[in-house]
């Protein structure tokens, strides 16, 4: 049995679903003049309409590689979204452009029918629900969030969300999509970090009510000043982001999300963020980012003195981590570990070796596989943390202390995990946690408590708090929630902003290797028969995929001549659309052997 199992283990794992194996370049469609921004299948499956910066949208037979229709949109820039409107029979097309205008067009008579010029900066993208026949939504660089109704008697936009309200004039909204599953559930990705999911239904209800109090304008002050009412906003953020924001901002690297999307069955939202990495956010199962903010509030003992906790009770620092998690006190003997079934104890071994050899990534992967069918063994936890830590790619300190953290919780005498908690703490600029917790090992493993290892993190910590009581900066901002809030007039970032942004919650898989810095349109998709793989372009003309549930990456093909921006998994085959730079479309799909 056990055998029969590694076989469909090595089956599964090592060589890939033979349709990404095969998958390879079918066809490019020609017809275009200009970069190729958006991609757009109906819900069929049997035509695919295109825009760009020719400032034509072009309607394709896909599957014959036919061209079917090409019209004029009437913008006067880039198109950067194409949208059928749903129930239309296809007839409608909706365009968002550069010059800040969505039109709106008939197919059957080549013709724009209607045009909307209430954004004052660039329209990014545009958004549809099947629930919500006749109304469509667009994200723009104004900061607005505007829904549309088509139907005859109104043609009218309104504002559904202004992020400017909250996140100050500066702000730009970049993304946005609707839950397939539950059209009432908005998400909208713009600059910085955070990525917001509304509750459409709830901002009306609020809306309607407000109308109809009609003391509203008088009594309810504070009403006035909250535009969307409490419960219709969650945040998502990758945890390790925030902090980062000012390191990131010094070496001009900008934040923001390019691309939303959510899984098919509208349980995972998947996010580009321009700039960083690719996230995916689990809805059903809500994780507090580890260590977020540790606010000096929670410390119920103990006063903070120049970011150091005194440490006359364990309920401060890290025991408070957001995640309700308590280091487990004392020594008391951890769950025994599990023994492996062979086929997982070789594969920790050429994990092992990996590492041995330094290549880092190879043994990140290899002990990925191992944590997908084994998740409860701390052990694969701790040594993925440490191979984490050698390789120091952005965000490998954060997935290698929420691995130590995971170790921790199912074996509480992890000693390595503990003690590479406390650098991955540092590493992180959480130094006095980190100190707290290093004390927390030296008093848990007292035999540890003078290893070069224990002097070094020592040393590293304390120059680090020096050099920190040293400069006046920090001191007035202390640490606290100030790492969520940026600075200056512009970008002033309301007190319901900052509420919303600590509440906000932890991604579940973060997929690296791509390069997403030069446009702000990357997108990032599930792909397979059951959305088992996750793709998205990149800068150097490639496009990767990786396998969901391992974040492994699997295959990198070259998909044009400088960036891919667009891809877009057919509704039902395994077949994929995508385009960037070059003037075509290109069609992807699994090759004969």
């Amino acid at each position: 049995v056990q055998e029969r199992g590694a076989l469909g283990f090595e089956r599964h794992y090592h060589v890939t679903d033979p349709f990404i194996r095969r998958l390879g370049l079918e066809a490019e469609l020609q017809g275009h003049s200009g970069c190729v921004n958006c991609l757009e299948w109906n819900e069929k499956g049997d035509l695919l309409a295109s825009g760009s910066d020719d400032q034509h949208t072009i309607v394709w037979d896909p599957l014959h590689h036919k061209k079917l229709l090409s019209m004029h949109t009437g913008h006067t820039a880039n198109i950067f979204s194409v949208k059928f409107l749903p129930h239309s029979g296809d007839r409608i097309l909706i365009t968002g452009a550069a010059d800040s205008k969505v039109h709106v067009h008939d197919l059957t008579v080549k013709e724009t029918i209607h045009m909307f010029g209430d954004h004052t900066n660039r329209v990014k993208r545009i958004a549809t629900a099947p629930m919500w026949p006749n109304t469509f939504w667009s994200a723009a660089e104004d900061g607005l969030i505007r829904q549309y109704d088509l139907r005859e008697n109104s043609k009218r936009s309104e504002v559904l969300i202004d992020l400017t309200e909250y996140c100050g004039q500066l702000v730009e909204a970049k993304c946005l999509t609707v839950n397939p599953q539950d059209n009432n559930y908005l998400a909208v990705g713009a600059s910085g970090p955070f990525v917001r999911l509304y509750d459409i239904r709830m901002i009306h209800n609020h809306r309607k009510s407000m109308k109809q109090s009609p003391a509203a304008g008088v009594h309810t002050f504070c009403d006035r000043q909250k535009p969307l009412p409490d419960g219709a906003a969650q945040y998502y953020v990758a945890g390790h982001l925030p902090v980062k924001l000012p390191d990131y901002n010094n070496r001009l690297r900008v934040l923001v999300a390019t691309y939303v999307t959510f899984s098919p069955d509208g349980t995972e939202l998947l996010v580009n963020m321009g700039g960083e990495q690719v996230y995916l956010f689990d809805l059903t199962y809500k994780q507090r980012p580890y260590t977020f903010l540790l606010p000096k509030k929670c410390h119920a003992s103990g006063e903070v003195q120049n970011g150091k906790t005194s440490t006359n009770g364990v309920s401060n620092g890290i025991h408070l981590h957001s995640n309700g998690f308590r280091l487990p006190e004392g020594r008391a003997p951890g769950s025994p570990q599990v023994e492996l079934p062979p086929y997982l104890e070789r594969l920790k071994q050429q994990a092992n070796e990996a590492f041995a050899c330094q290549l880092w990534t190879q043994a990140i992967q290899l002990y990925s596989k191992a944590v997908q069918k084994a998740p409860n063994n701390a052990m694969l936890y701790g040594n993925r943390a440490a191979a984490y830590m050698k390789r120091k790619w952005d965000g490998d300190h954060y997935d290698a202390l929420r691995d130590c953290l995971k170790a921790i919780s199912l074996n509480p005498c992890h000693l390595k995990a503990h003690f590479r908690l406390a650098r991955c703490l540092f590493e992180l600029k959480y130094v006095a946690e980190a100190l707290e917790c290093l004390d927390d090992f030296k008093g848990k493993f007292p035999e540890q408590a003078h290893s070069s290892a224990c002097d070094a993190l020592d040393r590293d910590i304390n120059a680090a708090l020096f050099s920190k009581s040293d400069n006046a900066e920090d001191k007035k901002g202390g640490g606290g929630p100030i790492r969520l809030r940026a600075t200056g007039r512009k970008d002033s970032i309301s007190e319901d902003e900052m509420v919303l942004r600590e509440r906000s919650y932890d991604y579940k898989f973060r997929y690296c290797g791509h390069c997403n810095t030069t446009t702000d349109i990357k997108e990032a998709n599930f792909f397979g028969s059951n959305a088992q793989y996750i793709v998205s372009g990149s800068d150097d003309g490639s496009f990767f995929i990786w396998e969901k549930e391992t974040t492994n990456l699997v295959r990198v093909l070259q998909g044009d001549e400088s960036i891919v921006n667009c891809l877009q998994p057919h509704p039902s085959y395994c077949f994929l659309a995508t385009s960037g730079i070059d003037p075509v479309v290109r069609l992807w799909n699994p090759r004969p052997e």
